[in-house]
């Protein structure tokens, strides 16, 4: 099985690439600019054609929620006009689309966990770019899965779990926000999801259930109670620790509205695939021993 996913350098494309290496009747491939440029929409059909796959993974998008603020144009053209062009490239070839989407979709304001079917309403135009990926896709090609995710991080790229490492490394506090709720996710773990449900859809011509699915963490708590469980696991491995502070979300004023309540229902993947993500805790600290690993100095 051949998996062309989108973007060079991403948390769920470097976690792909990895995780391929582990199977041997799986060969994952990456590309992205200049060869892909989701803003250049006429590089999109031929790269894609290019990689010959039997499926393709739209991971890259455009991920500067703040400064999408005062850029949703750019936001726009890669995140939906871009994604539906991976799309269509995916159905010109006439093989499935996996797309990555997001808990931004909706506005937060719920009190259980989302479900695939609730009404979006994004808050933001990361969010609002992201839905519109989602619905460029499903028109391009009706073969696809829609995965929306949420909280990621990884040892690779930039994300909330080296940040809170880097921060307690010259800090003795540090203040999170605690009114905002989630399921935080690894990339580790998406890339095993995507494996998963890529292995189904290449060994079933059958299947037939296409279309949105939820894909986040098992568990659920709030940045800042991430923030401690982060920094518990790096002072058992010998590495940074520094006090959290509960604070709100009015505390850290952002310019793109963040939703209250990003928890996401995962049961409909679940059901369908037989693959339910690990305990956010033990995804969160397999990935600050490999995140402390990486930056040890040699003896």
């Amino acid at each position: 099985m051949r998996l062309l996913v989108t973007g060079r350098e991403g948390q769920v494309a470097t976690s792909l690439l990895e995780a391929g290496q582990r199977h041997a009747d799986v060969d994952v491939i990456a590309i992205g600019r200049p060869e892909l440029d989701l803003a250049k929409p006429e590089t999109v059909i031929d790269a894609i054609a290019a990689g010959k796959p039997d499926i393709v993974v739209s991971a890259a998008a455009y991920t500067a929620v703040d400064q999408a603020e005062d850029e949703p144009d750019q936001a726009f053209a890669v995140n939906a006009a871009g994604a539906g062009k991976v799309a269509q490239a995916a159905a010109r070839l006439g093989v499935p689309v996996i797309h990555l989407s997001t808990d931004y979709v909706f506005d937060g304001t719920k009190r259980d966990a989302y479900l695939e079917t609730d009404q979006t309403a994004p808050r933001s135009v990361y969010g609002a770019s992201k839905l519109a990926g989602e619905e460029a896709v499903a028109a391009a090609n009706p073969r696809h899965l829609i995965l929306r995710t949420a909280w990621v991080y990884s040892p690779f790229g930039k994300n909330f779990v080296k940040t809170m490492l880097r921060l307690a490394a010259d800090r003795d506090e540090i203040s999170v926000v605690a009114d905002q709720w989630g399921n935080p996710t690894s990339a580790l773990d998406i890339a095993d999801a995507v494996l998963h449900a890529a292995a189904r859809l290449h060994g079933g011509r059958d299947f037939t259930a296409f279309g949105t699915y939820h894909l986040a963490g098992t568990g659920e708590t709030n940045w800042s109670g991430l923030a401690r469980h982060v920094l518990a696991a790096s002072q058992a491995n010998d590495g940074p620790w520094a006090r959290v502070r509960d604070i709100a979300t009015q505390d850290y004023p952002t310019k793109a509205r963040r939703p209250a309540n990003s928890r996401l229902s995962s049961a409909k993947f679940t059901t369908r695939f037989g693959w339910t993500a690990p305990d956010w805790r033990n995804s969160t600290e397999q990935v600050v021993r490999r995140i402390l690993s990486k930056d040890a100095p040699e003896a």
